[in-house]
């Protein structure tokens, strides 16, 4: 099952779309059109360019003292990284840096 576009107008009467996926979790938000025609032209272009569309990686690469290897899990019980209570840790990048994707 494909997902699915959703026109609605927002709380400045502009309208948008949003894209959900099959399982109804919101994908994407549109930027706010004047009139409900131009929602609708935005929705075609979407469907048009953003296919099989390449993927560009805009993200920074990892600095040079980033802890690299897997991610301890959390403590289960509070969510927390090991040794610091209360945080959550996040993950880093392992793999190098790639600016364009190309779909095969």
């Amino acid at each position: 099952m494909a997902g699915m576009f959703e026109l609605f107008t927002d709380e400045v009467s502009g309208f948008r779309f949003r894209i959900t996926a099959p399982d109804g979790t919101v994908m994407a938000v549109s930027r706010r059109f004047p009139d409900k025609q131009s929602a609708v032209d935005g929705i075609r272009a979407v469907r048009d360019y953003a296919g099989m569309g390449h993927i560009t990686d805009l993200c920074p690469a990892p600095s040079a003292g980033a802890v690299t290897g897997p991610v301890p899990p959390p403590d289960h019980r509070t969510g927390a990284a090991p040794g610091r209570p209360g945080t959550r840790r996040a993950q880093t990048l392992t793999r190098p840096r790639t600016r364009v994707i190309t779909a095969a």
